[in-house]
């Protein structure tokens, strides 16, 4: 039985899971929790101590659980808060001391490939499709087919990043979206105008979020990508981008993590589709713990 634990600048996530002969997941037991790691100091590239504090109490929390479910090994993977943090190592040493967890800090191309990997084991692609992975800190962008990846790019462009940076109005404004587009735009350059596909792959996360807000009940999926109407999902974007904070507070759809920074996972999504004129979506359950936990050894 292996454990993988995801160590995102938003929410950490642990999965526990067997893995048959074939390379298939079998999950015994998978849980989130909104530890906001990047939470104030991400634009200093620093992680504050409040934020360590909330991440061991998570990991311990996590450590009992593999403990009860008879998991000797534990792979815990930092990404983009972590991997940007000029004092990375006081928080890597102090879960090590206090938990006997050992983190692996990872590129984002070493991301873009785990999330593929998790993607892939939930679809056929047919033509080449453009995978989007919404983190706290990065987003990943990665264009692939049946026969692996294509192109692919890890952008800090992560929702708390953004959330940090801006002070948006509430609903957003015109103007808001406007300087968040243009901003997305700096960042990405020519990336995604360069890509040939009509077809958006959200990888689970905020894509969960907005699947559930489209048919309001649960994201079950039960390891396949599904397929989602994208004038409907257009729909819903422009509706959690015109929503207020006290409207997604009281929406059951929307976890808490992301309460505050939908609207912002939104804009980014729209402004995407409309680069490369999308006209098919789905919305793959597995990303990247999923795929790591495949590939672990």
């Amino acid at each position: 039985m292996k454990a993988l634990i995801d160590l995102g600048t938003n929410t950490f996530n642990l999965m526990i899971a067997d893995v048959d002969a074939a390379g298939n997941l079998h999950v015994i037991h998978s849980e989130k929790e909104g530890v906001a790691l990047g939470m104030g100091g991400i634009h200093e590239k620093r992680l504050t101590d409040e934020a360590m504090d909330r991440a061991v109490n998570c990991l311990k929390r996590y450590k009992k659980q593999c403990q009860n479910h008879g998991v000797s090994v534990i792979r815990a993977i930092g990404t983009s808060a972590i991997r940007d943090a000029q004092n990375r190592e006081v928080l890597i040493e102090r879960v090590l001391l206090e938990t006997g967890i050992q983190i692996q800090v990872i590129t984002g191309l070493e991301e873009a490939q785990f999330i593929y990997q998790g993607v892939h084991q939930t679809m056929n692609f047919g033509n080449p499709g453009l995978i989007m992975d919404i983190g706290g800190g990065s987003t990943e962008f990665i264009l692939a087919d049946d026969q692996g990846l294509i192109t692919m790019g890890s952008f800090d462009i992560g929702v708390s990043r953004i959330y940090q940076q801006f002070a948006f109005s509430d609903p957003m404004s015109s103007i808001d979206i406007r300087a968040l587009e243009a901003y997305l735009e700096a960042a990405c350059g020519d990336f995604l105008r360069q890509l040939n596909t009509e077809m958006l792959i959200g990888a689970s996360g905020s894509f969960e979020t907005f699947f559930e807000l489209m048919h309001e009940k649960p994201f079950h999926a039960k390891g396949r990508a599904v397929e989602v109407d994208a004038r409907h999902f257009e729909d819903m974007l422009a509706q959690i981008i015109s929503s207020s904070q006290v409207e997604r507070d009281q929406n059951p759809h929307i976890i808490a993590i992301r309460k505050r920074m939908a609207p912002i996972a939104a804009v980014k999504t729209r402004w995407v589709m409309n680069q490369l004129s999308i006209i098919h979506i789905f919305i793959s359950p597995y990303s990247l713990k999923e795929g790591a936990l495949i590939t672990q050894v």
